[in-house]
């Protein structure tokens, strides 16, 4: 196998009251947005989550070729649900994603797994520096030692797990504009004014698409 991706669907979102991957947005559940955008790019797709009720509650929505995983350990921090899924995913390469990006593009996935090769990460970069970790491609197998090391040691945070890792390739945004003009693959539900603006991206989406 070749290719994995790793959807983590584990944090509760105070804002919203619930879990933010099964807010619905134009009647779909995010989780379903984002695991849809990557049909036929990958050759398996791992959920994680961080309790049995989550893993009942996505089950629900997201169907029974998706693999639900519940976090190895109890400190809810995106390093632990990448350590969880790059454990499980079979995949050389593993693409990391989180449950509240509703608008991953699909060309911007299958460039970072294409220029993925020997290399151990590509993970996208703005011109300020700011990595984007929850939207990149990982070899496998050194990410996992990367993530367990950096947790070992006490850390939470994806930046650890990066520092930890030889032979990562930094892809500009300014190159992705070019195949995302927007970014909206970025674009993340943080708060209930970000759903009110994904709502009117994708009005505004599927009326060009009538008109043309």
């Amino acid at each position: 196998m070749d290719k994995s991706a790793i959807i983590l669907a584990g944090g509760f979102s105070s804002r919203f009251g619930q879990d933010k991957g099964l807010l619905q947005l134009a009647n779909k559940p995010l989780i379903k947005h984002v695991l849809d955008a990557i049909n036929n790019i990958v050759d398996e797709k791992i959920v994680v989550a961080s309790s049995r009720v989550q893993v009942e509650n996505y089950a629900k929505v997201v169907g029974s070729n998706i693999n639900i995983i519940i976090d190895v350990d109890d400190a809810q921090s995106p390093l632990v649900g990448a350590l969880t899924g790059f454990k499980e995913a079979h995949g050389r390469c593993a693409l990391l994603l989180s449950c509240d990006t509703p608008f991953v593009s699909r060309d911007v996935v299958s460039l970072l797994f294409e220029v993925c090769m020997n290399r151990n990460a590509v993970i996208p970069r703005w011109p300020n520096g700011y990595i984007e970790p929850l939207q990149a491609v990982y070899c496998t197998k050194p990410a996992y030692e990367a993530a367990k090391n950096a947790l070992g040691e006490g850390k939470l945070n994806l930046q650890s797990m990066v520092d930890r890792l030889r032979g990562v390739r930094y892809v500009s945004t300014l190159v992705l504009q070019q195949i995302d003009p927007e970014l909206r693959t970025f674009f993340n539900i943080n708060a209930p004014l970000d759903l009110k603006k994904a709502e009117t991206i994708l009005k505004r989406s599927n009326s060009h698409s009538l008109s043309k």
